[in-house]
């Protein structure tokens, strides 16, 4: 086929709205607040705050921080790969597959106990 480059546009328009359609189609199923979600990224905030009070308060270093966020960022990661196959919901066993995970990092962060 040898498209003219008025219809080779319009192609690309047309190839872009879908794109986009798409897109915000998507993006709707992360607002989504599914319960099994909410615990896991909730978990992964207090965390997050865990990590920082580790390093103001001197009980991590700023690498040892750098690399607990790294895997907090991998276990957000895999969560929304779970949501992504699953329109915004993750199972049980994800669910679960995710606390374990969170559990091992969070062995490494400050004790806010202490």
């Amino acid at each position: 086929m040898n498209f003219s480059t008025p219809k080779k546009a319009a192609l690309a328009a047309l190839m872009t709205s879908v794109i986009l359609a798409r897109g915000t189609s998507f993006a709707g199923t992360w607002r989504q607040n599914h319960p099994r979600r909410v615990q896991v990224n909730g978990r992964l905030e207090n965390q997050n705050d865990r990590v920082r009070n580790g390093v103001r308060d001197d009980q991590l270093t700023r690498g040892q921080a750098r690399q607990i966020h790294s895997e907090d960022r991998d276990i957000r990661d895999q969560e929304r790969l779970y949501a992504r196959d699953h329109n915004g919901h993750i199972s049980k066993g994800e669910e679960h597959l995710l606390d374990q995970q969170e559990n091992s990092v969070s062995k490494q962060i400050y004790d806010e106990r202490h």
